[in-house]
């Protein structure tokens, strides 16, 4: 049996899955503390896996003839997979896709070394009503589909060459059940953990800084050591705080006898002198290394990673971070992941938060439910604040669905959310829990009752960090939230704080004076969301043709909610639906909503640009719509500009249309009346974009941005020809031969001049060579029905997608891209040796 587990940094940055939650053992001899050969082993378990689609008897027993089933690797969602059906039972809560039952299997064996060892395996996710077996022993059964959850498998275990059987069954069928799309089957890793029966608990750290500064940090370490030993034990446990560079910035020691059978919570502390500090502009991490010893040898190491960082909720000022005030601009996410639907590699999470971090966002909401452990990692690593959401249901049922978690809330909330604080209370990203989304008990009489339950829990397990719930009903035209439900929060949740009669214009302010010490965040605001390259004109002649197209107006509401929260400090932030479009939430012949700043490709859509003037410094400005209007000349084409700079000037082939300017927020005078600072914007709008209306003509659309009188920017759009070529691009040329690292190529339609071309709908079909495959096929089209899995898609609006999956094999991966009548393309994606992953055959 092969167990080779790569313990280099390359392996550590390859695999996100592996490495922060993961808690691997440290191995580094030379700067902390480590025995020659490391006691605990965490071995992924994703490949090599069998799987059927339906329901066959005793599927659970050791000698059932699983050879007629499908053979295939984890993490593994079968609804995405397809078809879709305007009668599937998910309707369009769920995307319009399949579900029902599913079943998995897999063989492994385990070395005599091994015997009298504790074994346990532990599954990131499953969607949902999971049950399991070992060698057809019932372990037990999971219903809800976004915790994590684990099992001890010591007591049925085999060894030597004699095959142990794991045998999973996932029923999905009772529909809908979830908003929105939620996937089927065991959708995230599966991992086997093996340790002394000495060791620490699964989840057994808890690590906080009671204070933190740049000069020096005090770090609490609760440790839950086991003892499953027939006799008692001596037991010292080490503590090491480890820097990103391996070298121990502190250690503290302790002793206990733990009875057999028994467990210790050790509590410690220790300073760490001149510590960097975590933010999400410098992101910096450290771990907590512990190593347990008795009988003069090392039985257990585990690593904990952690922040050094202070977080504070003002009432006046918001919230505060290392000290400073920072506003929340967040982003609402699903946990779906476009094409490949709820089995989402960690490489589609990290580029789609890369784009979020290059957009100004600084801030995640999981929204409706617990996200998979490698987007917490990447969340740590790139600097992101987390609202860490538990559930969209407890004990009443939401109207959109007829399954819901309110089948199991009263028995099972409190199991998962036990292992959703005990998993994720580590990460410093983590920095706010939420109870709940649009909770059906905000104005029932007893629903403080419930929501004082899930407080207690947070506030229990979890001291350090406050608790919202995301609400609705803050206040309507006819009622309000209770003050027995409000009270209960650490800070209010408010969702579409402006949806509400006068709140349209006034938003917290009404709020703020009725309940001047109420902490406030806005838990889900209006985004500028739309089809990515949709303009909506009316049709020519019609009743609605001097309408101003939705493109052209569809922004004010997200720019004047924009400038109350920047302008309010006590306002902790906004949190806008959504960052990414997200399967389900949807109408025939929809599949997905369309609420996103990126589509589900990831592909940036006008709006991702707004976020991005108002949230960042660097000098931009993105113009639209497309100037491909054949049979529109002579006619008004409004022509808009989201831009960081003062001043902007639009041509249209030379010809000057004006320069315009926007200001915000305006300067007012300093030190005297009519003194500035700096020079002063004559503003020509109160918004927060610039438009022009301009009569079509074919050609090129310039626009040239200022700042300080300065030009900074350029922009052009022009009028393409017809399709002549396919053109590729790749999001990295090199990946991990790990069979889990993936690559996204973008396929663009090109002219012969090689600009996209923004109309194109050109069939593309895929050529994988080498050692890879596609994974999926995606062009961010809310209404296609082509299948994710296929070796072709249409273009949508000049653009697809195609995601490349590299196997265990190094090696070059070609991808050749063709289409009728174009010309063809292909890149090369460079498989090379890297991480290595337990296989247990």
């Amino acid at each position: 049996m092969s167990r080779t587990i790569q313990t280099t940094l390359a392996f550590l940055i390859v695999l996100v899955s592996v490495t922060l939650v993961a808690q691997q053992p440290a191995k580094s001899a030379q700067k902390a503390d480590a025995a020659a050969a490391a006691p605990r082993e965490r071995l992924l378990m994703d490949f090599g896996w069998k799987f059927i689609l339906g329901d066959p008897e005793a599927a659970q027993a050791t000698a059932f003839d699983d050879s007629g089933w499908r053979k295939l690797d984890l993490p593994h969602d079968w609804s995405i997979e397809g078809p879709y059906s305007e009668d599937a039972p998910t309707g369009g809560q769920g995307g319009y896709l399949t579900t029902g039952i599913g079943w998995y299997r897999k063989q492994f064996t385990l070395p005599e070394s091994e015997r009298g060892k504790k074994v346990i395996i532990e599954f990131d996710g499953v969607y949902m009503n999971s049950e399991v077996w070992i060698n057809g022993q019932h372990l037990g059964t999971w219903p809800y589909g976004y915790t994590s959850f684990y099992y001890d498998l010591t007591p049925y275990l085999k060894f030597g060459r004699e095959p142990n059987v794991i045998a999973v069954r996932v029923d999905n069928s009772a529909q809908p059940n979830s908003r929105w799309y939620s996937g089927s089957g065991i959708y995230r890793h599966v991992w086997l953990t093996v340790t002394d029966p000495l060791h620490v608990a699964h989840w057994g750290t808890y690590v906080t800084t009671p204070s933190a500064a740049t000069n020096s940090a005090s770090v609490r370490i609760l440790t839950r050591v086991q003892n499953e030993r027939p006799q008692a034990q001596a037991v010292t446990l080490v503590s090491q705080v480890v820097d990103a560079e391996g070298q121990v910035a502190a250690t503290t020691e302790a002793e206990k006898s733990i009875p057999a059978g028994g467990e210790f919570e050790f509590d410690e502390s220790v300073e760490v002198a001149t510590p960097r500090l975590w933010s999400p502009d410098a992101p910096n991490l450290y771990r907590v290394h512990s190593l347990v010893r008795s009988g003069g040898r090392v039985v257990d190491e585990y690593d904990t990673p952690f922040g050094i960082r202070d977080i504070q909720y003002d009432v006046s000022r918001g919230f505060l971070l290392n000290g400073a005030p920072v506003k929340m601009l967040g982003m609402c996410l699903h946990h779906d992941g476009g094409c490949v639907g709820a089995a989402v590699p960690a490489g589609v999470l990290e580029r789609r938060l890369r784009l979020l971090k290059e957009m100004g966002c600084n801030a995640i909401r999981f929204s409706h439910n617990p996200m998979s452990p490698e987007m917490l990692d990447l969340c740590d690593r790139l600097g992101f604040l987390v609202m860490d959401e538990a559930f969209d249901e407890w004990t009443r049922r939401k109207p959109q669905i007829q399954h819901g978690y309110s089948d199991y809330f009263a028995e099972w909330y409190e199991r998962d959310l036990l292992n959703l604080i005990h998993r994720d209370r580590n990460h410093p990203s983590v920095v706010m829990w939420s109870a709940g989304n649009e909770i059906g008990e905000q104005l029932a009489p007893s629903g403080h009752e419930v929501l004082g339950k899930l407080v207690e829990v947070f506030h229990r397990e979890d001291p350090t960090r406050p608790v919202t719930a995301a609400c609705d009903n803050v206040f309507t035209d006819t009622r309000e939230l209770p003050a027995a439900f409000a009270n209960l929060l650490d800070i209010v949740g408010y969702n579409y704080v402006d949806r509400w009669v006068t709140r349209r214009e006034t938003y917290f302010a009404d709020d703020r004076i009725r309940y001047p010490n109420r902490k406030m965040v806005g838990t889900g605001d209006s985004g500028l969301g739309g089809v990515r390259g949709r303009y909506d004109f009316a049709p020519v002649g019609t009743n609605d043709s001097a309408r101003p197209p939705r493109y052209a107006t569809s922004m004010i509401r997200a720019e004047q909610l924009w400038k109350f929260n920047k302008m309010h400090d006590y306002v902790i932030g906004y949190f806008t639906w959504t960052g990414i479009d997200y399967l389900g939430e949807s109408r025939w012949p929809g599949k997905n909503s369309s609420s996103g700043a990126l589509d589900t490709c990831g592909f940036p859509k006008d709006g991702y640009y707004f976020y991005q003037s108002q949230w960042t410094t660097k000098p931009m400005l993105h113009l639209f719509p497309h100037w491909n209007w054949k049979g529109r000349e002579g006619q008004i084409v409004p022509v808009l500009c989201y831009t960081s700079c003062d001043v902007v000037e639009l041509f249209l082939n030379g010809k000057s249309y004006g320069a315009k300017a926007l200001d915000f927020p305006r300067q007012g005078s300093t030190g005297s009346w009519n003194r500035y600072a700096r020079p002063q914007v004559f503003a020509t709008t109160a918004d927060l974009h610039l438009v022009w209306d301009v009569p079509y003509e074919p050609g090129t659309l310039k626009a040239v941005g200022y700042k300080d009188g300065k030009e900074v920017c350029t922009a052009e759009i022009s009028t393409t020809g017809e399709p002549a070529a396919i053109g590729l691009s790749v999001d990295k040329n090199a990946m991990a031969a790990d069979g889990r690292d993936i690559a996204h190529i973008t396929v663009q339609i090109l002219d012969d001049k090689g600009r996209v071309v923004p109309t194109a709908d050109n069939e593309v079909a895929f050529e994988i060579q080498g050692a890879g495959k596609i994974i999926g096929v995606d062009n961010g089209n809310p209404s296609s029905h082509e299948d994710y899995k296929a070796n072709h898609r249409k273009a949508f609006n000049g653009s697809c997608l195609a995601i490349v999956q590299g196997s265990r094999k190094p090696g070059k991966i070609r991808l050749v891209a063709r289409a009728e009548g174009l010309k063809e393309a292909s890149i090369e994606i460079e498989a090379q040796p890297g991480a290595t992953f337990a296989t247990l055959p």
